[in-house]
């Protein structure tokens, strides 16, 4: 049973100048490796998420490259030092050339 692609991110929506703020992200995806077999005994096709990137206001802010290790629904977190408002955008990229975006702004202040 396939699950579409659902991203989830929690941003806050304010911070003070300096403040380092916490970013937590997580996308509904099976993440499938290409070693398991279907029930009638093909090779179900490798579909995994191999890139996550964060930008702000333009700038990438945070990358990381995922791997056929990564489990289902891959959570990532990190720390963000807040200067400016503006607005993040999250892109997840699966291996079928499929992206997946959320965008949320931040206001400093």
């Amino acid at each position: 049973m396939a699950i579409t692609p659902t991203p989830r991110v929690r941003v806050p929506t304010q911070a003070k100048p300096g403040e380092l703020i916490e970013i937590k992200t997580l996308i509904s995806h099976e993440m499938e490796s290409g070693q398991r077999k279907d029930a009638s005994g093909k090779i179900v096709p490798r579909r995994i998420i191999n890139t996550f990137v964060a930008e702000f206001n333009g700038k990438m802010v945070f990358e990381a490259e995922w791997n056929p290790a990564i489990s289902a629904n891959p959570y990532q977190s990190f720390f963000y030092k807040a200067a400016e408002s503006g607005e993040f955008t999250f892109t997840w990229k699966d291996d079928d050339g499929s992206n997946y975006t959320s965008k949320h702004k931040l206001t400093v202040g």
